[in-house]
């Protein structure tokens, strides 16, 4: 049921992005790659999900490049939010759009099993290069949903990105292991940090790290932090401790523009300068932004 404001009963809306981002305090090496975030809308055109967990507004792929051209970030990775389910529109018809201006950006897809082979082709044409698996908000899809496209998706050169709270993710590290795709795990682990770092499953996914069985993104900080504004000193400890555990298998996203959490809207500049205490060291932290996201995401062009 809807209101009269257009918002669907049940179903929270989120706030809007901070639309003035400030530039970094930190010199941002050429050819960062902003790995995670979404485009929406606009609603008219591109329905959403009817089982969705929330309701973001617009944010569109013009406010995306302006963002990263505050920032000074040259390439992107656009993930298919759980809002849309399987239908990637909005982000495909946005990749496309990129590729058609000259820009090098990627993408991450949501399917089903029964996904035709000629969709996943046309897919990796228009740019995306691995399947979301959303096992936090409704609308995404399920673990044997992912086990039968595992070798599809690595015929095709794709990875797998799991959208999970690694502290309930049961037999983690045998169950990636299983899987013959890399592995990226969204925004840390999405764990809240008042677990500790000695929570099994945290330590599960900085062993899967070491032994280089997984990737990590260095994202949504406000997901998992106990703070309400930047910076959020608790997120430090374990964004350090992911990228000791394997300096080659971490990566950075904006999470742009920051939908469903529970904490004020940040700025995406005081957001992008948290990862200069997490990396001190200029040349680790462009092994984040730019060597890293080349490997995993942009290798079919070396």
């Amino acid at each position: 049921m809807q209101n009269s404001t257009g918002s669907v009963a049940g179903i929270p809306e989120c706030a809007p992005m901070d639309p003035s981002p400030k530039a970094p305090h930190f010199l941002v090496p050429a050819g960062a790659v902003d790995c995670h975030a979404h485009v929406f809308g606009p609603s008219s055109k591109y329905p959403f999900h009817p089982g969705r967990t929330y309701t973001p507004p617009d944010a569109s792929l013009e406010e995306y490049l302006h963002l990263h051209q505050t920032l000074g970030i040259q390439r992107g990775i656009l993930v298919q939010p759980s809002v849309y389910g399987v239908d990637n529109s909005a982000t495909r018809h946005a990749l496309q759009r990129l590729r058609k201006s000259g820009h090098a950006y990627r993408g991450v897809a949501v399917v089903d099993s029964s996904v035709s082979d000629n969709k996943l082709d046309a897919l990796h044409e228009d740019g995306f290069r691995g399947v979301r698996l959303n096992m936090l908000f409704k609308g995404g899809i399920s673990w044997k949903d992912v086990t039968a496209l595992a070798d599809r998706l690595a015929e095709r050169g794709w990875h797998l990105q799991f959208l999970v709270d690694v502290s309930e993710f049961e037999n983690f590290e045998t169950l990636i292991g299983q899987l013959p795709v890399p592995v990226v795990i969204d925004h840390m682990g999405h764990m809240a940090c008042e677990k500790g770092l000695a929570q099994e499953g945290f330590q599960a996914l900085c062993r899967a790290l070491k032994n280089g069985h997984a990737w990590v993104k260095l994202s949504g900080a406000y997901r998992i932090t106990s703070l309400d504004q930047t910076p959020y000193d608790d997120v430090v400890p374990f964004a350090q401790q992911l990228i000791q555990a394997n300096p080659e298998r971490c990566v950075w996203g904006s999470d742009w523009p920051h939908p469903h959490i529970s904490v004020p809207m940040p700025n995406d500049g005081a957001l992008f300068d948290e990862l200069a205490s997490w990396a001190p060291d200029v040349q680790t932290r462009k092994r984040i932004l730019v060597d890293n996201p080349d490997a995993l995401y942009f290798g079919d062009l070396a």
